[in-house]
C-alpha cells in the first residue's frame, strides 16, 4: 500500500496484521481525493481528522496533498507506533497522532475545528451513529465527512446529513456527507 498523490506520492504505508484492519483501496482513495479536490479546491487550508486511523492512509494522503493540519486518532498501540514511524519518516510536521479511544478523544476536541473528517470505522462495530454525532460537532461550516461501510450492511439513518457523493466498490459502500443545515 502506498500514498497515491501529493508530495509523498509512492511512499509505502506498512499494513499491520491487526484484526479488523481494512485499508481503503487505492481506487477508492483516488476517487475520494478527486471528489475533495473538486468540492474543496482550497486544499492547503484544510484541517482534517482521521478518527479511526488504522494505517493512516486517509490522513497521510490528505497531508501529502497539502492540508494545513491533520489529526489521526488510533487506539491500537502497534498501529500508533506504525503511524508515528511513518510520520517521522515523512517528516510530516502537519500531522498530529493521538492515541486512545476515538470517541473519547473526539469529545475533547474543539467544536468546528475540522473541514474534512474520515470515518473508516471497523465494520459491524455499531459505532457509526455516535461517530457521526461527534463529527457533526467537530465539523466547520461546509465541512465534509467520509464514511465507509460494508455494502451488505443496512444503510445508516442519515436524517441530519446530505449525501454529496457516493460509490460502491466491491464489498464497500462509501459516502461523502455534509451536515444538513437546520431550516
Amino acid at each position: 500500500m502506498r500514498i497515491i498523490g501529493g508530495q509523498w506520492k509512492r511512499s509505502p504505508i506498512v499494513v499491520a496484521d491487526e484484526p479488523g484492519l481494512r485499508p481503503t483501496a487505492d481506487r477508492v482513495r483516488e476517487t475520494l481525493f478527486n471528489w475533495l479536490a473538486h468540492l474543496r479546491p482550497d486544499g492547503q487550508t484544510l484541517r482534517g481528522l482521521d478518527l479511526f486511523a488504522g494505517t493512516g492512509a486517509l490522513g497521510f494522503e490528505l497531508a501529502s496533498r497539502g492540508a494545513a493540519h491533520v489529526t489521526l486518532v488510533e487506539q491500537s498501540a502497534p498501529l500508533v507506533a506504525q503511524l508515528r514511524a511513518l510520520q517521522e519518516k515523512l517528516t510530516a510536521t502537519q500531522v498530529e497522532i493521538l492515541a486512545g479511544d476515538a470517541l473519547a478523544i473526539a469529545a475533547r476536541l474543539p467544536a468546528s475545528s475540522f473541514d474534512v473528517i474520515f470515518l473508516d470505522l471497523p465494520f459491524d462495530s455499531g459505532l457509526a451513529p455516535r461517530a457521526l454525532a461527534a463529527s457533526r460537532r467537530l465539523l466547520a461550516p461546509g465541512g465534509l465527512v467520509y464514511t465507509e461501510r460494508s455494502a451488505r450492511a443496512e444503510p445508516e439513518v442519515l436524517a441530519d446529513w446530505d449525501t454529496v457523493r457516493e460509490l460502491r466498490a466491491g464489498q464497500v459502500h462509501v459516502c461523502l456527507l455534509q451536515a444538513r443545515i437546520a431550516e
